[in-house]
């Protein structure tokens, strides 16, 4: 990815259509992964140079509507960790429809080329080796196939930390990680996450990696890697 001038909307929006599958209407209808998933309700990406947003196919038309009226108020992203403008209204007309099932919200980033960087100790992962995942990272077996590029790094003969593309299109991925728990805090993931954003980039593609903010140490492996916040996800489903 090129690293002068980013248009931090226009990457929130490719990362919104490799998220989300959506219907000719742009309401999302599933989660855009091999196994399907339900999408949430509504997604609210905020920018510094603007926001998008998205509801699922059985939000009501009158309902969105309303919804929409809010976001078209939403100031720019200023400070990632502030909460939406309008984030209890939110809550509260969804609520009147149906019982909210969960409110998420965390950071988007960006790779900076940097970041991008293959590794010897960071392996491809494919149907040949897929063995290597057993003990530990079994789950992710049926994965292999479908969630390309997919790597991992290797120790005492079997992967301990893997990065792969958990929702893929032709221009953007979005990395999905995992590192046994007896091998963390050893730069496993830094390594694993780093190696597949260059062969995301090799592809044409643009990586991207997001995470809660509850989630502390994904957060730091972001800032290890040097990664660049392009804007905010608000979920509510």
């Amino acid at each position: 990815m090129n690293d002068h001038a980013p248009d931090y909307l226009e990457l929130v929006r490719l990362r919104v259509q490799a998220m989300y599958v959506s219907d000719e209407h742009s309401r999302m209808t599933a989660i855009n992964q091999w196994d399907g998933g339900h999408a949430p309700r509504f997604y609210l990406g905020r920018t510094a140079t603007g926001n998008i947003w998205r509801f699922r196919f059985d939000v009501a038309d009158e309902l969105a509507q309303e919804i929409s009226s809010l976001c078209e108020t939403e100031p720019p992203l200023r400070n990632p960790m502030a909460a939406p403008a309008h984030q209890e209204h939110y809550v509260r007309l969804l609520a009147e429809h149906a019982q909210i099932e969960s409110v998420w919200s965390g950071p988007a980033f960006r790779f900076p080329d940097a970041a991008m960087r293959p590794h010897v100790s960071v392996i491809a992962i494919n149907q040949d080796n897929a063995e290597l995942l057993c003990g530990g990272l079994d789950e992710w077996l049926p994965d292999v196939a479908h969630r390309q590029p997919f790597v991992a790094v290797i120790e005492d003969g079997r992967a301990v930390s893997l990065c792969t593309s958990a929702r893929i299109t032709t221009a953007a991925h979005e990395a999905g990680v995992e590192t046994q728990s007896e091998y963390r805090r050893r730069g496993h993931a830094t390594r694993a996450v780093s190696a597949w954003a260059s062969a995301v980039g090799a592809m044409g593609a643009a990586p991207f990696y997001s995470t809660s903010w509850d989630n502390l140490a994904s957060q730091g492996l972001a800032r290890t890697l040097g990664l660049v916040v392009i804007g905010t996800n608000f979920n509510i489903t």
